[in-house]
């Protein structure tokens, strides 16, 4: 090995830190599972089995080893994705898992000797991460869904007077449950949908009701 192919390897490692400490400063910004020092090991770990696959096969099959790269690193992946509480479905740590492939992606590219490829790309996925949040929070204020609970005494149209409520607040809503007991306390259940400020006021309102014996929002 000259020392102009130990030179080119030494950068390509050092590139490999820079964006993995990059991609990994962000996610650790963020307080998620896979942050600083997580994805700069991915990517250099990615770099380093390139590299090697490249010099160990040679001629032959330079691949064999960085092929592998993408299937373990679903292991890794697989590890912080887990489900969140029993009474929702939102499932959580998808992003960070795909951060993590696109990581063992960036250090494969720079392995290969695609740097200038490989560092734009990270930019562009920080852009993605940055901005796409920033978009997401405001699609969030603009459409948020809850799940309303209201537990009252009943009376005719007690359920309905909530929906007139909703109605008032320009929520759109869809009841999915209702049940009463034998103690004259019925209990509805509806999926509320609507921007931020809605559903603030419409809570606030129901709070001061004193017919509301519990409410889960």
């Amino acid at each position: 090995m000259n020392m102009l192919l130990t030179g080119e390897i030494f950068w390509r490692l050092v590139l490999a830190v820079i964006v993995g400490g990059l991609l990994g400063a962000e996610r650790e910004y963020r307080s998620k599972s896979a942050g600083f020092r997580t994805l700069t090991l991915i990517c250099l770990g990615a770099t380093i089995f390139t590299i090697l696959s490249q010099l160990i096969g040679a001629d032959h099959a330079p691949e064999r080893i960085a092929s592998n790269v993408v299937v373990g690193i679903g292991f890794v992946g697989a590890g912080v994705i887990f489900k969140g509480e029993p009474s929702h479905s939102k499932v959580n740590g998808i992003t960070t898992a795909a951060m993590i492939w696109v990581t063992a992606g960036l250090g494969m590219g720079i392995g290969a000797g695609y740097k200038l490829i490989s560092f734009a790309a990270c930019l562009l996925v920080l852009v993605v991460i940055i901005v796409f949040s920033m978009l997401e929070g405001w699609i969030d204020r603009m459409n948020q869904i809850r799940n309303y609970r209201i537990v009252c005494t009943f009376e005719n149209e007690t359920l309905h007077r909530y929906e007139d409520l909703f109605k008032t607040h320009h929520l759109k809503f869809r009841r999915s449950r209702q049940s009463k007991s034998s103690a004259n306390i019925i209990t509805g259940e509806w999926v509320v949908q609507g921007t931020e400020q809605n559903p603030r006021h419409c809570i606030h309102e129901i709070l001061r009701d004193s017919s509301a014996q519990a409410f889960e929002f």
